[in-house]
């Protein structure tokens, strides 16, 4: 049971923290524990960890600490160091590959568990980091129900964890674990990463995490509890001094007791009080200290001596003789797998900071010598080659560059930064010209992989404006497509645009492999800035460059740009011919064919989808989100997931579709990019107009926000945005300003919209109008849907159009011919899976018919279309059909009790029995003892005879 002496305070707290503690498995499942350092936060944990024990929970406790922050997935590796590794292999693949890890640190060789958690080799090429995420949940579910009672993870000092762990925690916030696992994790909010915050956050909205601010500690608490006794006077300063925060009150107090006179602090700071505890200590034990410190998680005996003793059995007593003074003196404590460490990180930053710089980079260049001697991965070694280095050493870069590469896929920030430390150092010379180049480029690779777009871009332009004129390594034109890529995924299309036209321009001219690749981009590109048709010949060029070429996977690229453009253009014609032949070349490609350049998946993708096309469009969403979860470009991966959550959307399987952008906006929100993140949160309001009731105001606010992110710019996306505030502003009851965004969306003339989407965007103008009376305006919008969706001939599109023209009626009074129109569209929209859009016909369709005289099929109509909205988790629809007509009790089967009767009617409706069971929540013996009594009450003896007659009873 974890040791620890008495908290102060935070009764409130710990009532809170108990709760979770006695229902591990249900929300919340991650407390996060902030406040200011010293303020009590490990404090609390070590009590939660307590308190977990007590209940039988197994404990797992990981720290972050300043000095590894580039070794990937390093907290996580902390907190498995402490499981038993018999245990862990027992949970198969996941729990075995973590298990080499926890059972190398044991032996004082930390594993590299960037690569470990996959179950990935050595290399760690192949390590997909979101796979490792999914791995993790498992391991951890398994865990939670392994382990008796549960299952508490402690992450201390979060504020300093590496990327890679912070990228793990993130995705365990959006995909709780329905296992008995409770996640806590204590932090500085001022300290931490932006990204973690902003996760955490949405946590707290979403009611997955527990947010616990730690303030502080009252006076009464400080002075009766922590310095019994004390003076009245004294114990005032002493707290005013310190602020309520605990350790500045102990520090301070512990200077009281060593003859300092005031309370407060000395001249040399917090720092210095901390650094007395250490004058005692002779030399031999002072460097001992500062070994501990300078090696952190890894300070076994073995790498201890390496830093400190010769290697000889004298050097290992004494070593082990200066270990004994430093717990005595509770300077240092011991830590499972034989790893000591100092008191508190506060204290690790005081020793550590105070040791020579000199003998700190010593230090630091021993620990990697005898890591590398212990075999550990470069990955572990980087972080102390990296501290020892001021100079070029290219033996040290060796290694930081080994790391880089390790770390590629599995943990992209931690490359860009050990190659930013090889740039650092790197003689800036003309015989280093070379290499700095294609350093720079690498490391603008590992930036845009891990979203960090704007960093990328920068990086680019100086490897770019550094390349000589007549440059005709291929470099110029890596660096200005990847550069032109991120200026792209940043709405600098027209910056993008230039950067590429000046490329392809160049004399001598770009060989023809580079001139594909820029040629792809361009197309990528200009569409957002330009009308298709105004790249269309250079697309073109560029798939028979590729055709010419033999590059299958370019041309597969082209032809999906291609398909793009023209279904955004509305030529349906031959983006489904270009869809066509796309599809059959990117479904002849492997994965590996397709690793490097998988946005051609979501560019086919969505122009499947807006050629409703959405069982293709799924699918080929969904092999590109699996290529890119395995080490592709962080940016793409909004881009996949939208167009997954938008098939989603149109057939109304509204649950998964709001898990999809609410993965997407995590992502979005961590890149940088405004407008990604504008067309992100559009996505995100579509999805909530559809899956909350009628009056919710957060697809609204998602909308406000998605706007404000666009700006001023004028682009196929900025447009889309402000189709879908339209869109918002109308089911937020608001039609005045549902026109007006729409006319900001396409003009005056609406030239703007979108042509394949047009006469669906039109519905919202024409419900507008007719809302507010203008009956003029929304019989000119409704004809101008019907031109278009004739035009189109696509089936969500005629439907838009016929509930137009529907609404024109309606508002005209002639609700019959209105009734027929609806349920065309609903018709419509049934043929091409677009199951959201028939139920919203249907239902309005149903009130219309009803108005008309027409219950009988009014009360159809009502039913099938509620049905649809229910099943595919639509709340607006279904309150909806709530508020429009009120269903009446059916008429029924003499003699039968209603649940008899449902089961009767589900019968004529041709489901089985395991179907019925399966719709009523029933067992099938349950259904067919029904049967049985149904069978006996109407005299009939088949099911065919009983549907039927329950046919006849229907209306």
């Amino acid at each position: 049971m974890t040791d620890r002496t008495p908290l102060v305070g935070r009764e409130a707290e710990l009532d809170r923290l108990d709760a979770v503690l006695d229902g591990p498995g249900g929300p919340p499942g991650v407390v996060d524990l902030t406040g200011a350092a010293g303020i009590g936060k490990s404090r609390l944990l070590t009590e939660v960890c307590g308190r977990a024990e007590e209940r039988g929970l197994t404990v797992l406790r990981g720290r972050a600490t300043e000095y590894e922050r580039h070794i990937p997935f390093r907290v996580f590796g902390d907190a498995f160091a402490d499981l038993d590794p018999e245990l862990l292999r027992g949970l198969g693949a996941p729990g075995a590959a973590w298990a080499a890890s926890a059972g190398a640190a044991a032996d004082g060789i930390p594993a590299n568990p960037a690569v470990d958690p996959a179950g990935a080799g050595a290399g760690g090429s192949a390590v997909d980091r979101f796979a490792a995420h999914r791995a993790t949940a498992r391991l951890l579910t398994a865990l939670g129900g392994r382990t008796g009672a549960g299952l508490l993870i402690a992450l201390d000092d979060l504020h300093w964890a590496d990327p890679a762990s912070l990228e793990l925690l993130d995705h365990l916030v959006r995909h709780p674990l329905r296992a008995p696992v409770v996640i806590v994790v204590a932090r500085r909010d001022r300290q931490t990463a932006p990204s973690l915050a902003a996760a955490l956050t949405r946590g707290v909205d979403t009611g997955a995490v527990l947010r616990l601010d730690l303030g502080p500690l009252t006076e009464r608490a400080c002075v009766e509890q922590l310095a019994p006794g004390l003076p009245p006077d004294r114990a005032a300063r002493l707290y005013a001094a310190s602020e309520g925060n605990p350790l500045y009150f102990l520090t301070l107090l512990q200077g009281q007791g060593q003859g300092r006179s005031g309370p407060a602090l000395p001249p040399g700071g917090l720092g210095a009080l901390l650094l007395d505890e250490l004058t005692p200590l002779s030399a031999a034990q002072r460097r001992t200290a500062e070994a501990v410190a300078v090696l952190g998680d890894q300070a076994t005996p073995p790498l201890l001596l390496a830093l400190t003793e010769p290697a000889s059995a004298s050097g290992s007593e004494r070593l082990d003789a200066d270990l004994g003074v430093l717990a005595r003196r509770d300077l240092i404590r011991p830590r499972p797998g034989g790893v000591w460490s100092l008191r508190h990180p506060v204290l690790r930053a005081a020793v550590y900071e105070d040791t020579g710089p000199g003998r700190r980079a010593a230090l630091h260049r021993r620990a990697a010598a005898a890591l590398a001697a212990a075999g550990a991965p470069a990955t572990v070694r980087a972080h102390h080659v990296e501290r020892a280095l001021t100079d070029w050493e290219p033996e040290a870069a060796a290694v930081l560059l080994e790391a880089a590469e390790q770390s590629e896929t599995t943990a992209p920030a931690s490359c860009a930064h050990w190659l930013e430390v090889v740039l650092r150092v790197l003689p800036d010379t003309p015989g280093h010209a070379a290499r700095r180049r294609d350093l720079m480029l690498k490391r603008a690779r590992a930036l845009s992989v891990c979203g960090e777009l704007r960093a990328s871009r920068d990086l680019l332009h100086e490897v770019i404006a550094g390349l000589p004129a007549d440059d005709g390594s291929g470099v110029r034109a890596a660096a200005v497509t990847l550069c032109a890529s991120m200026e792209r995924h940043l709405g600098q299309y027209r910056a993008s645009v230039a950067l590429l036209r000046r490329a392809l321009s160049r004399r001598p001219a770009p060989a023809p492999a580079d001139a594909v690749a820029l040629g792809l981009e361009l197309g990528s590109s200009a569409p957002h800035a330009l009308p298709f048709p105004a790249v269309r010949a250079e697309v073109l060029r560029t798939l028979e460059l590729a055709r010419a070429l033999g590059n299958e996977p370019a041309a597969a690229g082209a032809l999906a740009v291609s398909a793009l453009g023209e279904a955004y253009e509305g030529n349906t014609a031959a983006a489904r011919e270009l869809a066509d032949r796309a599809a059959a070349c990117v479904d002849a490609l492997t994965d590996r064919d397709l690793a490097d350049q998988c946005e051609p998946l979501a560019r086919l993708g969505w122009a499947e989808f807006y050629l409703e096309r959405y069982e293709d469009a799924e699918r080929h969403a969904d092999r590109g989100l699996a290529i890119a979860r395995r080490g592709g470009p962080l940016h793409l991966l909004p881009h996949l997931l939208m167009c997954k959550a938008i098939v989603h959307t149109h057939a109304c399987r509204l649950p998964s579709a709001l898990d999809l952008v609410d993965e997407a906006e995590s992502i979005a929100r961590g890149i940088g990019s405004d407008e990604l993140l504008g067309l992100v949160l559009a996505n995100k309001a579509q999805v909530l107009i559809a899956a909350r009731p009628p009056g919710d105001v957060s697809a609204l606010a998602a909308a406000e926000e998605a706007v404000a992110a666009a700006g001023a710019r004028t682009s196929w996306w900025t447009s889309l945005v402000w189709c879908v505030m339209s869109y918002a502003a109308l089911h937020g009851g608001d039609p005045v300003r549902a026109r007006s965004a729409m006319l900001r969306a396409g003009g005056a003339d609406l030239a703007g919209l979108q042509p394949s989407m047009r006469p669906l965007f039109l519905e919202a103008l024409v419900t507008a109008a007719v809302t507010t009376g203008d009956l003029a305006g929304a019989q000119e919008w409704a004809a101008l849907a019907g031109r278009d969706a004739e035009r189109l001939g696509l089936p969500v599109q005629r439907a838009a159009a016929l509930r137009c023209a529907g609404q024109v009626l309606a508002g005209s009074g002639r609700p019959a011919a209105a009734a027929e129109r609806f349920a065309r569209a609903a018709e419509e929209a049934g043929r091409s899976g677009a199951v959201l859009w028939e139920a919203q016909s249907l239902l309005i369709g149903a009130s219309l018919t009803a108005e008309a005289g027409d219950p009988a099929t009014a009360s159809a109509m009502w039913r099938r279309g509620r049905r649809l909205a229910e099943s595919g988790g639509s709340l607006l629809l279904t309150g909806l059909a709530d508020l429009l007509l009120p269903p009446a009790p059916p008429p029924r089967v003499p003699g039968l009790t209603p649940r008899e009767h449902e089961i009767a009617t589900l019968v004529a409706e041709g489901l089985t029995t395991p179907a019925i069971a399966a719709r009523l929540y029933l067992s099938p013996r349950t259904v067919d003892t029904h049967l049985s009594h149904i069978f006996r009450k109407t005299g009939v003896t088949t099911r065919s005879a009983l549907a039927a007659l329950t046919a006849r009873h229907l209306p």
